[in-house]
């Protein structure tokens, strides 16, 4: 059995239990009082505004049989006579740092599963090109894949606790915000196989420059094992210049690009609304390959598929039943339709320059009587926001969208800009909440329309989606 017991959990995060059981089995691992069972692990991790080891008592009571609390938190203030006497069959370890402690325990247990991992990183479609990737591999393997964005320096080791006796495959994603989170990510990860979607400017008010993005981005790279490969976005534009000027690595490189020549090509592209199909040449024979979502940034993604999907040896066959199936993490490019037939695309997770400009071009291309962009701030974009937002006003100009909300102090820049693109001023309503913009939406929208919802996940846009839904 390749389980993690307390003992192994307190050596290799130099912890010390508190009380309890020292060969006890580790599983389940939550963050949330409210979701723990029987028998789960319980992790207090502090946060901004609430300190989760505090809650322990609640854990406790909802079943968890172990608590790895932050030991500064909570060493004054725990009693361990009353807790272990009302709760004497459990274990209580105690931490200098959770999210240091579960990052150690995670990659403890990854070094007990010898499979193929993908590890994947991008300023934009991280999440998308997982579940192409996972879906594609699904056709061979047992996949653990990262749940919805648990990207962070908490949820990707959250989802390496979640490997099985039974998964033989796992494929995550990896998020940051600043330099160095990659690293400590992908040396928990320890991928087999690592992809880099792309190098835009999601947190370049952080980091200061595409280049350090670029730099922090390549981080992926200090995990990946020697004899591992490493799949690139070849049309974009950092990711292709490094590669072109780093020609001797030491591990291999897989190239995917619609536009700069490629391993992995596809021509005789044919989009639509509802998704894009193309042909590509494997090994002398041509397939027809269908996307069922659309925008071209989709096609890279199931160019992405294709490279990884014939990595690891899956029938072409399958590939292509991988990818035409696949699921797509809800609120990146979930459409819908109202009762009022209103088709709403739900784009709202998170928002940069690179995909607002993807989402953009996507809603130019819709077959509708009206196109209507709802857009918020990008947030995290520092000296850069104003610029940025004002190239956003661009594409909504050059994609003739028809009419433009927008909500937030910053996405006033998208507005005036779209103003001299060409957008009627009559057409632009600028807000300064999302109520505001909902009772619009309402007003205006009619059966036939389009509505694009996307903004940065601090504008909470979630809830416009979900009232002109309900519709």
């Amino acid at each position: 059995m390749k389980g993690i017991y307390v003992k192994d959990a307190v050596r290799v995060c130099n912890g010390e239990i508190l009380y309890g059981n020292e060969n006890e089995v580790l599983d389940n691992f939550i963050n949330d009082t409210r979701e723990v069972k029987e028998g789960y692990v319980y992790i207090g991790f502090k946060g901004e505004h609430n300190d989760g080891s505090l809650f322990y008592e609640n854990a406790l009571e909802n079943g968890a049989k172990v608590c790895i609390l932050q030991k500064k938190s909570v060493y004054e203030i725990l009693d361990v006579n009353q807790i272990q006497s009302e709760f004497p069959d459990r274990t209580i370890i105690l931490v200098e740092d959770t999210t240091k402690a579960i990052g150690k325990i995670a990659e403890y247990k990854r070094s007990l599963y010898d499979i193929p991992v993908v590890g994947i990183t991008g300023s934009v479609g991280k999440t998308s090109t997982k579940d192409i990737i996972a879906s594609v591999m699904g056709k061979k393997f047992n996949v653990l894949k990262t749940l919805g964005n648990y990207n962070s320096q908490v949820g990707l080791p959250l989802t390496v606790l979640r490997l099985k006796e039974e998964n033989d495959a796992m494929v995550v994603e990896m998020g940051m915000s600043a330099l160095g989170e990659i690293s400590n990510l992908t040396k928990i990860a320890k991928p087999t196989v690592a992809v880099i979607t792309n190098v835009g400017t999601a947190h370049i008010g952080n980091l200061g420059s595409r280049e350090n993005i670029l730099k922090a981005k390549l981080e992926i790279l200090e995990g990946l094992q020697d004899d591992g490969t490493l799949v690139i976005n070849n049309d974009n534009d950092m990711l292709h210049k490094w590669n072109e000027e780093n020609p001797n690595k030491k591990f291999k490189v897989i190239t995917f690009g619609i536009e700069n020549k490629s391993d992995i090509m596809p021509y005789e592209i044919v989009s639509s609304e509802n998704g894009s199909t193309y042909k590509i040449d494997i090994e002398g024979t041509t397939y027809n390959v269908n996307v069922t979502v659309g925008g071209n940034h989709f096609v890279l993604n199931s160019l992405c598929a294709i490279a990884i999907g014939g990595l690891f040896g899956i029938e072409m066959n399958d590939i292509l039943t991988g990818i035409e199936n696949f699921e797509l993490t809800k609120r990146r490019m979930q459409v819908e339709k109202n009762k009022n037939g209103v088709t709403i695309i739900n784009d709202c997770y998170n928002a940069n320059y690179d995909s607002m400009k993807a989402a953009i071009e996507y809603l130019g291309k819709i077959n509708a009587n009206r196109k209507i962009a709802v857009l918020g701030d990008m947030l995290e974009l520092g000296d850069y926001s104003k610029v940025l937002h004002e190239k956003v006003g661009e594409e909504v100009g050059k994609n003739k969208i028809d009419i433009l909300i927008t909500v937030g102090e910053a996405a006033k820049g998208i507005a005036s800009k779209a103003k001299e693109e060409g957008i009627k001023p009559s057409n632009i309503y600028e807000f300064k909440n999302n109520n505001q913009a909902i009772e619009k939406i309402e007003k205006i929208a009619k059966e036939g329309d389009a509505v694009l919802i996307k903004a940065s996940n601090g504008m909470k846009f979630q809830e416009i989606f979900e009232k002109i839904c309900d519709n």
